[in-house]
């Protein structure tokens, strides 16, 4: 499994960042390895929202995102499960003195035989996660705290 977690420091009101977030058609605009993100279920974020998005891998593959947890303003869990993978991105979005922290925690795990190659997925999660963690602090106009 690999896991990376960031956490971004915005003047934006969480309302605002927490609305941002849930709807993941936004990832193509802060995230270099997503190329596009269509919404198939539901209208924006939500509890049953779905979204495909493409990353930007060798072959452009589409993961499907299902929203599992959705509680307004503060907590979003969306999962993409198939043969080969499973990906799950918890956003946490927190209020702060000045704005809001956003903690964006996300795993990646090889499914059946496919886990042999952990250990390198580990390493190529953490250089993408520094590109999307970069790219979410310039869509908030924020600072990051990790």
């Amino acid at each position: 499994m690999a896991r990376y977690v960031t956490k971004v420091r915005t003047r934006r009101p969480p309302e605002e960042v927490f609305a941002y977030m849930a709807d993941l058609r936004n990832f193509a605009k802060w995230d270099p390895g997503v190329s596009r993100v269509v919404q198939v279920e539901g209208h924006g974020g939500g509890l049953g929202a779905v979204f495909d998005v493409t990353v930007n891998t060798r072959n452009k593959q589409a993961l499907r995102y299902r929203t599992a947890i959705f509680n307004p303003t503060h907590e979003l869990l969306v999962v993409a499960k198939t043969r080969s993978l499973t990906s799950q991105d918890r956003i946490t979005v927190d209020a702060d003195r000045a704005g809001s922290i956003v903690t964006y925690d996300a795993t990646l795990r090889l499914n059946g035989a496919r886990r042999v190659g952990s250990p390198l997925l580990h390493f190529m999660f953490n250089r993408i996660g520094d590109r999307a963690s970069a790219g979410l602090c310039r869509a908030l106009e924020g600072e990051p705290l990790t």
